[in-house]
This record gives structure tokens, C-alpha cells and sequence, in this order.
């Protein structure tokens, strides 16, 4: 299994990450903010974000489908591979993400999952320069995402998955949209009580390019010439952008089993398109017996940027078996320095 996991690190993870890396150096500067729809990148779900984002690794069922599409195929305990999952969120600024996941097996150990989340900013007042107090009119601005995810086991320890997923944004009469991928595979060893290797590749695809109604305007093509049309209509076309397109290299390993206690380590590192080589790490405590687990979570996430607000992340959760499936609740707690507090509230069964 060792040469194995060896040949993963040089073939898949190292490449990419210098590929990424060099691009960095040759760039010289920073992209941060340059990509579009980076709602993909705040993390779905109480257990992932409980644990800083170092979640690519464990995650398993419906929860897998936002974080790392091999993990859907992997079941939670001893239970099937069906899970239904569904998430909300209360950001600052009375920000609303929600987002919902199912899994179902097909064809033996395949898997199907189908994912939605979305972003609602609430209602805007229309401000204008001559009217700064709002000027009666309010506009919306929301975006989506929807993905379709197809995972199975290679082998007893080997899972793959992929996802293809429709991405939009909004925002008054003016809208973008794309298709985006992802990709991952999990690596369940024997080893060191049973760490995990796990890889993604998230929202690889197209540029977002925004249009509508509002870009239109009327111009007077040449002033000089009198009596001629003043109101000629144009667009203004804008720019495109790339998805938040991001690598992930995790593992996770049992540090502690004894009895009812489990005590797990997780660390991810991670290199994205717009921001720098940073790193997560998390933990979790687990009490446990055939009929419920007891979770406590810990993160600390964006180990190596300066340019965020928040770094620590807790979280608890608990699921129960009962009637033939595993109902379960999570929350995660990220006090910001300075915008505040998010909370987040998850819902699951597994089946």
C-alpha cells in the first residue's frame, strides 16, 4: 500500500501543486479577487467548516458532494451509501446560503448525488448619486449552483468521483453562467490506524461573463454630425472571469482509539487560481457505540494568508440510529474579527 500511495503523491498531487506554484512566480503577483463565483469557495456544511476546511478527506454521503465527489460512494459507519443531506447558513450582512444533497446507490456500489446550493444577498436599495437615500426601488442579487455527481470504488480502498455542475450569478437584470467540474479520489489505508489520502480538483471549467438588460446604453456615434440619430443602442460588453478553480491534497488519521473515544487529526494544503499556497488543519473529538456518535470539532483554516479575517472554527454535532437509518445535526461556529459571526445548522440521514 506505501508504493502505492507514493506513486499518487509524485504522479497526481506533486505536478499540480508546481504547476500552480509556477504560475505564482511567473505572474508575480497577487490574483486574489480575480475569479468569478466565489461563493463555491465558502464551504458547505457544519462539519467541514467546523473543522477549518480540512475536510477533503473524510467527507462521506450527500455532505461529499461539495467538497471532494469521491467521498459520496464511501458510507458513514455501517450504514448504506444513501444520504440526504440539506445545510444552512446566516452570513453577515443577513446573507442566506442553503444547500442540499442526496446520494443513491445505483448499479451496485455506484453512486448518483445531486446537489444545489444557493446564495440569496437579500433585497438592495437603488441609490443613485442625485437620490443617495434610495430612490424608491429595490433590486436582488443571488447566485447558484447545480451539480450532478457520479462516484463508485475502483477497489476496497480506492474511490473516484466526479461532478459536473451549472453555476450562476445574478444580480439585478444582469446574469453570468458556466459549467464547472469536479474531480477527486480517496485512499483508505491500513495504515497508521487507518489514515486516509484524498485529492480534489474543484470548479474546473469556463469563464463567467456577465449580460443583460443593464449593459445596454444609447450613444451618438459622432457628435460632430447634426440631425443624425443620438440614441443609437450599444452594448457594453464586460469582462470574463475564471471559476475559483482549486487543488486538494488531505489526509486524515486516528490518533487516538480507545473504547468509545476516537481522537482524528486532519490537515489539508491547497493551492487555488486566485489566492496562494495556504493550508488547513482540523480536529476531532468522537464519542461513540452502535447507536449514536458525539462529535466535537476544531479548525484552523488559511494557514498561510494573511489576507482573511477569520481563522479559528468550532463546532459540535450528533447522529442517532434509529428505525433502520442514522438521523444526524452539525453546527459550526467562525468568529470573524471584523465582520462578525456565522453560524451554520446541518440536517442529514443516512440510509
Amino acid at each position: 500500500m506505501i508504493p502505492v500511495i507514493r506513486i499518487l503523491i509524485r504522479q497526481f498531487a506533486l505536478p499540480i501543486l508546481l504547476l500552480f506554484g509556477s504560475s505564482d512566480l511567473v505572474s508575480a503577483q497577487s490574483r486574489t479577487g480575480t475569479t468569478a463565483a466565489s461563493f463555491l469557495t465558502l464551504g458547505t456544511g457544519a462539519r467541514g467548516q467546523a473543522l477549518g476546511h480540512a475536510y477533503t478527506a473524510i467527507a462521506t454521503g450527500a455532505d461529499a458532494l461539495f467538497w471532494n465527489p469521491a467521498g459520496a460512494a464511501r458510507s458513514y459507519g455501517n450504514h448504506g451509501s444513501g444520504s440526504v443531506f440539506l445545510s444552512h447558513s446566516r452570513w453577515f450582512a443577513d446573507i442566506d446560503y442553503n444547500a442540499a444533497g442526496v446520494v443513491v446507490p445505483v448499479f451496485g456500489d455506484r453512486i448518483l448525488g445531486l446537489s444545489v446550493a444557493a446564495v440569496n444577498y437579500g433585497d438592495m436599495i437603488v441609490r443613485t448619486v442625485a437620490l443617495p437615500e434610495g430612490t424608491g426601488e429595490t433590486f436582488r442579487a443571488g447566485d447558484f449552483s447545480l451539480g450532478l455527481t457520479y462516484a463508485q470504488p475502483l477497489t476496497q480502498s480506492f474511490y473516484f468521483g466526479g461532478t459536473a455542475k451549472y453555476v450562476r450569478q445574478q444580480i439585478r437584470d444582469m446574469t453570468a453562467s458556466t459549467i464547472g467540474f469536479d474531480f477527486g479520489f480517496v485512499l483508505q489505508s491500513e495504515y497508521l490506524r487507518g489514515l486516509i489520502i484524498a485529492a480534489s480538483i474543484q470548479n474546473f471549467g469556463g469563464k463567467m461573463q456577465m449580460a443583460g438588460v443593464n449593459s445596454i446604453v444609447f450613444v451618438d456615434i459622432d457628435e460632430t454630425i447634426s440631425g443624425n440619430n443620438p440614441d443609437i443602442p450599444a452594448r457594453i460588453e464586460m469582462d470574463s472571469w475564471d471559476l475559483p478553480l482549486s487543488f486538494k491534497f488531505g489526509i486524515a488519521m486516528p490518533v487516538v482509539k480507545a473504547g468509545m473515544i476516537e481522537l482524528s487529526a486532519l490537515a489539508d494544503i491547497q493551492q487555488s487560481n486566485d489566492n496562494s499556497l495556504n493550508a488547513d488543519a482540523g480536529a476531532q473529538l468522537r464519542v461513540h457505540n452502535r447507536t449514536f456518535n458525539f462529535d466535537l470539532r476544531g479548525g484552523y483554516k488559511d494557514l498561510f494568508l494573511d489576507n482573511v479575517d477569520s481563522h479559528l472554527t468550532f463546532g459540535a454535532g450528533v447522529d442517532v440510529r434509529t428505525f433502520g437509518v442514522r438521523l444526524g445535526f452539525d453546527y459550526a461556529y467562525t468568529p470573524f474579527d471584523l465582520l462578525g459571526q456565522t453560524q451554520v445548522v446541518d440536517f442529514r440521514v443516512y440510509f
